[in-house]
């Protein structure tokens, strides 16, 4: 923390205390809901749209917020985010008292919609925020906010199955979501507020989403980002069930879902670290995807492997499950930040909302795609043949990532690279009056027309580079 200024740590410390509080809010629903939804005579498939929908409609205005957040405003689109959040977190608590299975359902749908759009709001601003104030150590920064992250989703199942036992199904809400609204008041108060739009950030605002998904480093990232979350959404929406044959309790229940959470926020530190050393994102990328494979496998377990179901071997696979989601998701962040500056886009708040837009929302499509196939997979053939969907999903961005990288070997020069690091360098020195650190974790911008004049060439290779460098 000695390296902070002291608006970067008062930044870092709300930032990670939301991060916190809304972990607390979204775990709490995994545990809980299924069997409450069937209480009301909902089925798998039915209760997994209610988590998808959420998902769905930050896929859909993620992109929205990212274009025109230097136009909102950060600060004021993280607040109003976090305060829908908790509100309607409440709300969902209190669906416990619908009777019909419709109107449960129909309310379920509308709450989760609306709480979608605050998150999405909150999420975006957070991580645009991240991106333009910790622009040289991204990757530690966003993994520590992870951390927080994960811990809150250790702690959500752990005291909501505490309070789900004391209380039923609406206490954990309510006492979790009055703990973000806290969380919202203080963060009006306390979180500094953003530097207003410039010139440069309205001159880069519009449909720029395909463009940036043209970058090919950028787009194999929002594969593995949809692929990692669908993932977690899968396991969401179908663990609770395939854990009844254990006979488990609620409260040792909501112990179980914390595993992968648990690892994950260990775990991302470290992956963070790696990728501001110089470890190129696609590895680490690759590893994750590779180590989620292996923890499906156990999950079920497979059914082509000699051995049966068994509590010892579930916690297993949670835990290497969490290893694998933090390289994925941390390495894509820090990558896809790093080469949308790097393929020409400038370096201010609006490339930053463009870019974490772009990961809240792929990472939104996964997480809609994941608990609502997977409740229709798990009716109609189990959870462990309904598992080996996600194996072969990340079985193919691992073959994706070695494809690619085979495919374009004699572009693996890192010279070209720390040329065209060494250019931003100067140029943000001038424009800025201050040095910046120049290496791998750094963001460099590229915002000048006679620049592009006189490096076309390598900006046309750069747009082939091997994505390992």
């Amino acid at each position: 923390m000695g390296r902070y200024t002291n608006r970067q740590i008062a930044t870092l410390l709300i930032i990670g205390l939301v991060d916190f509080c809304s972990a607390i809010c979204i775990s709490l629903q995994a545990p809980f809901y299924p069997a409450e939804a069937e209480a009301k005579g909902a089925t798998a498939t039915q209760y997994g749209f209610v988590f998808g929908v959420f998902e769905l409609v930050v896929f859909l205005v993620s992109p929205l917020y990212g274009e025109f957040i230097s136009k909102i405003g950060a600060k004021f689109l993280f607040n109003a985010g976090i305060f829908i959040t908790g509100s309607t977190c409440i709300l969902f608590g209190n669906l416990s008292h619908v009777q019909d299975t419709k109107a449960f359902l129909t309310l379920s749908f509308i709450v989760r919609i609306v709480e979608a759009l605050g998150y999405a709001g909150f999420l975006t601003a957070a991580f645009s925020i991240i991106a333009k104030e910790f622009s040289d150590n991204v990757s530690v920064t966003f993994a520590a906010l992870e951390t927080c992250f994960g811990v809150g989703l250790i702690v959500g199942p752990t005291i909501g199955g505490a309070l789900y036992e004391l209380g039923g199904y609406t206490l954990p809400f309510m006492c979790m979501g009055s703990l973000l609204l806290t969380a919202a008041a203080l963060t009006f108060f306390l979180l500094p507020s953003s530097d207003g739009p410039s010139e440069a950030d309205n001159l880069h605002g519009g449909s720029q989403m395909m463009e940036l998904l043209k970058i090919p480093p950028i787009a194999l990232a929002a594969f593995s980002i949809i692929a990692s979350s669908i993932s977690i959404g899968f396991i969401q929406a179908t663990l609770e069930p395939h854990l009844r044959p254990l006979q488990l309790t609620p409260f040792q229940t909501g112990l179980v879902f914390v595993l992968n959470g648990t690892t994950y926020a260990l775990s991302a530190p470290i992956w963070g670290k790696l990728c501001d050393k110089g470890v190129p994102p696609m590895i680490i990328t690759l590893v994750g995807a590779l180590t989620v494979i292996v923890a499906f496998l156990m999950l079920g377990p497979a059914p082509f492997l000699p051995v049966k179901e068994s509590l010892g071997l579930i916690i297993a696979a949670l835990i290497i499950h969490g290893f694998g989601v933090g390289a994925q998701l941390v390495s894509t962040f820090s990558g896809a930040h790093r080469d949308a500056i790097a393929y020409g886009m400038p370096n201010n708040l609006s490339t930053y909302g463009l870019v974490s837009g772009m990961w809240t929302s792929a990472f939104a499509l996964g997480a809609f795609i994941g608990p609502s196939s997977a409740g229709a997979l798990f009716d109609a053939f189990g959870f462990s043949y309904a598992s080996q969907y996600i194996v072969v999903l990340h079985a193919m961005v691992a073959i994706v990532i070695l494809v690619c990288g085979y495919c374009y070997p004699k572009l693996s020069d890192k010279s070209m690279y720390r040329n065209l690091e060494e250019e931003a360098y100067t140029e943000e020195a001038q424009l800025n009056g201050r040095s910046r650190d120049s290496t791998y974790g750094s963001f460099n911008s590229e915002p000048s027309s006679s620049r592009s004049a006189s490096s076309g060439d390598s900006r046309e290779s750069l747009h082939t580079e091997n994505i390992f460098k």
